[in-house]
Formats: structure tokens, C-alpha cells, sequence
């Protein structure tokens, strides 16, 4: 049941990547869009309430985080996933990517070894490739329904001289919420081999029940934490961001290559924002993870009645889920020019996520349950004449 908290939003017409260019982007017409990752839900009353608050003051010159934001963040962190950091730890960054991205160009030099596990979040292969690094990949398998890590090979790419490690957690486009066990033994190598963590964690507060997402950084310090509030509270277009590290002489290195690029702070309008989702957004965040979980239920349900030849890898966290249609028999040509010309249907290509995506789709459920029943319907008509 969708409580008062929860209001699904009409966003044709906003300038909306999602709804108002999908149609161009995947050269089809009356296209439903289920694809880029932010939801059709309103966002919290208290960070509306917040920005109009700072729109009303006419003035929007420089501005620094304070003290309250710092504060809202540690006590976030603290409450939700029992990490306690202080504020020097913390930096605000416009984005994860960029921040992956200055992680990169910091501890790394041309030519160095990075590892992913694929398949995993394309900017993962662009920050590396586009900075002139090595991508090294440890691929992910599928075992009982879920991505498993293949730790065999995970060490052996260590030790073939990986200087960093970027981890996906929760992981993105699978969504496993990795387990102490498997975060440990991952933080373990990398000790043992002195590899840099860089841990993208934008999904982290999206854990569904009977899930709990445990920071890497609270088992292996060596390790830069990206999270956000961006993915949580549905407010990506506000380009706010962590980064957490308890090492001094990381934060230097970093905040230095921040500086480089000349990265000097956020907008004036993405403090407010990110204070008050983190201080107020506790139960309507509790009310959206209600929301996703039904849809989840709705997706697997009727996969598995009409679509029996589609696999759904059953998400752990978030609003996404990665669908295998490795059974259909077709090419990702196939697959695509059937979504958008039969389905009417934008999903994210497996392939973007690597070629171990291939066969595959993501979906995102973050909307009401009536546009992921028309989503479920029009990827029937797609594919039902394969069934």
C-alpha cells in the first residue's frame, strides 16, 4: 500500500532525460521509459521544503557546507549502516563518477592495472579507459539466481599487479548487496595484495528487506567510499555527493586531484537539499523501499507466468533489476529492435554493462505500480510470440 509520504510525479514536459528524450535516444516513438536510473517519486517534503527556502533568499553567491550538513551525514551514516566517521573524513563531490574518475587519476599512473567485476556500471570501463589505464576484469557468474564473485580469479588478477580495485556495492545492474563474508574476503586480498579500495556505494541505503549493506571501509580502511543521496532521495539532478576515507594522507591526495581539475565545492542549492534528506528522509526512504519491493514482487510474478524462457535476477537492493533473455535464442540486435519497435519499450542493453551483459536488460521499477504493469505488458508483446 502507498502511503501520504509517496507521490508518483507526471515528468513529461520537466526537460526529464528520463521520459522527454528517451524517444530520440533509442530512435523510437511512444517509447515508456524504464531505463536511466532516477524514480517517478516525489522527493521528501523537507528537501522541497528546504530549496524553497534557499530559492526564497535572493542571494546565490559561493557557499561551504556547515556544520549541520556534516552532522546530518555522520548521524545518517551511523543510524542506517553503523559506520561512525568524522567530518574530516568527509568530502562533498558533484557526482560518484567524477569522484571514481579523480580516484583514478590520483592513485594511479597511465598504463596502470584497474580491476571491475563485470558486469557492472559503464562509467566503471570509461573512467578507466579514458584515462589511458589498464582495465582488468573479474568476472561475475550466476549461481543460484545471484552474481557471485569468482574469488580464484579475483586473486589471480591481483597478483598479476592491480594497483586499484573499484567495487560496485550494492552492485549495479545486479543488485547483490554483497555479504560480510564476501566484503571480507575481498578486503583481505586487497590488504594482502596493497590494493586501494575505491568502493562505489550509491545504492547502499536501498537494501530490501532481510538485505543489510555493510561499507567495505569498516573492514579494510584502506578505502575511498563513494555514496550519495542522489539514488536514496531521487534527487541526481542536484549533482551531490561523499566521499569518506579514514586515512589523512588519502583525503590529501584526493582533495589535491579535486583541486587539479578545479573542483572547489557543490551548488548552492545541493547542501539544503542533501541536510534535510539525510536529517528527515528516514520514513519516506522506508515507505519507498515498500514501494520497490512490491514491484519487485510484480516483475518476478509475471515473468515467471508469461515469460518463461526470461530469467529475473532478483534484486537485493534498489530499483533496478537485471533481466536474462539469454533463453529467447536472440542476438542483442534482436532483442533491442524488438523492445523498441514491438514493446515500445526503452530498457538499459545488457551490453552497456560489458559483454558479460550480453543477453541481458536492466529495468527500472522506481515508479508506480501501474507504469511497471504497463512496462511487464509491453515487454510481452515483444517477446510473447516466443513463449
Amino acid at each position: 500500500m502507498v502511503n501520504s509520504n509517496i507521490q508518483f510525479i507526471e515528468r513529461k514536459g520537466t526537460g526529464s532525460l528520463k521520459w522527454d528524450h528517451a524517444d530520440a535516444l533509442f530512435n523510437g516513438e511512444g517509447l515508456l521509459p524504464m531505463w536511466v536510473a532516477d524514480m517517478d517519486l516525489g522527493v521528501p517534503h523537507q528537501v522541497q521544503e528546504a530549496l524553497i527556502e534557499r530559492v526564497n533568499h535572493p542571494i546565490f553567491g559561493y557557499a561551504r557546507p556547515q556544520d549541520s550538513l556534516y552532522e546530518s551525514v555522520i548521524n545518517w551514516l551511523k543510524n542506517k549502516h553503523h559506520w561512525t566517521i568524522q567530518k574530516e573524513q568527509i568530502f562533498f563531490s558533484s557526482g560518484v563518477v567524477p569522484s571514481i574518475a579523480a580516484s583514478i587519476l590520483a592513485f594511479t599512473e597511465p598504463g596502470d592495472k584497474v580491476m571491475i567485476q563485470s558486469p557492472v556500471y559503464a562509467p566503471f570501463y570509461s573512467c578507466i579507459n579514458e584515462n589511458s589505464r589498464t582495465l582488468v576484469e573479474n568476472p561475475l557468474r550466476i549461481q543460484d539466481n545471484r552474481l557471485e564473485i569468482d574469488f580464484e580469479d579475483f586473486e589471480n588478477k591481483l597478483k598479476e599487479g592491480v594497483k586499484l580495485f573499484i567495487l560496485c556495492s550494492p552492485h549495479n545492474p545486479g543488485g547483490m548487496v554483497w555479504s560480510k563474508k564476501e566484503l571480507a574476503r575481498m578486503a583481505e586480498l586487497c590488504a594482502d595484495y596493497d590494493v586501494l579500495i575505491i568502493s562505489d556505494e550509491i545504492h547502499a541505503d536501498l537494501s530490501l528487506s532481510g538485505y543489510e549493506h555493510t561499507p567495505i571501509a569498516t573492514i579494510n580502511p584502506n578505502t575511498i567510499t563513494l555514496m550519495a543521496p542522489s539514488k536514496t532521495f531521487n534527487i541526481a539532478g542536484l549533482q551531490a555527493s561523499l566521499v569518506i576515507t579514514e586515512k589523512p594522507e588519502i583525503m590529501k591526495k584526493l582533495t589535491g586531484q579535486f583541486l587539479k581539475q578545479g573542483f572547489y565545492g557543490l551548488n548552492v542549492l545541493a547542501y539544503p537539499a542533501m541536510e534535510a534528506a539525510y536529517t528527515y528522509g528516514a520514513d519516506w526512504l522506508k515507505e519507498t523501499t515498500s514501494v520497490i519491493e512490491g514491484n519487485v514482487e510484480l516483475v518476478t510474478t509475471f515473468i515467471n507466468d508469461k515469460l518463461p524462457n526470461v530469467n529475473v535476477i532478483k534484486p537485493e537492493a534498489s530499483f533496478l533489476i537485471w533481466i536474462d533473455l539469454n533463453g529467447l535464442g536472440l542476438t542483442d540486435a534482436e532483442i533491442t529492435k524488438r523492445l523498441i519497435q514491438k514493446g515500445r519499450l526503452a530498457l538499459e542493453p545488457g551490453t552497456k554493462f560489458g559483454k558479460a551483459g550480453s543477453g541481458f536488460v536492466r529495468m527500472n521499477i522506481g515508479s508506480s505500480p501501474e507504469t511497471v504493469k504497463e512496462g511487464l505488458n509491453r515487454l510481452y508483446t515483444a517477446f510473447s510470440d516466443l513463449v
